[in-house]
């Protein structure tokens, strides 16, 4: 029954059952693989019912032949030409002259705050007597 199935066949189904964790497809009268929920679409899937429904037909591939227990995986995804990857835009590279040095504003070494503060500390001193 399942020796007529191997790895890599595309084959069209009909959806028969869905549970959490995958969908059952019919290949033929007396046979039926699942499409586990991480093989139904490229992407994450929360609810499969959004994807699909009993008596849909779908085109699946088999993965995997079990021939011991009979059991068929299949995936919907694999039949699918993956989404294309969106085009990272890499931001510009500043100049090489910042508008904090041009101002005369920005980093300072503490060692040169420091003298700056204290500059400031014996003027506000010399104010208030």
């Amino acid at each position: 029954m399942t020796t007529k199935y191997e790895p890599g066949t595309v084959l069209t189904g009909k959806v028969t059952g869905i549970q959490p964790y995958g969908a059952f497809v019919a290949l033929d009268d007396q046979t039926q693989g699942l499409v586990h929920i991480s093989e139904i679409k490229h992407g994450f899937v929360k609810d499969i019912h959004e994807f699909l429904s009993v008596g849909d037909e779908v085109n699946v591939k088999v993965l995997e032949v079990n021939a011991d227990n009979g059991k068929i995986s299949l995936s919907i995804k694999a039949t699918e030409e993956p989404p294309a990857k969106p085009k990272v835009v890499k931001p510009s590279k500043p100049a090489n002259v910042s508008t904090a040095e041009t101002s005369g504003e920005g980093f300072n070494t503490l060692k040169d705050k420091l003298q700056e503060w204290i500059k400031q500390s014996d003027n506000k001193d010399l104010l208030k007597k």
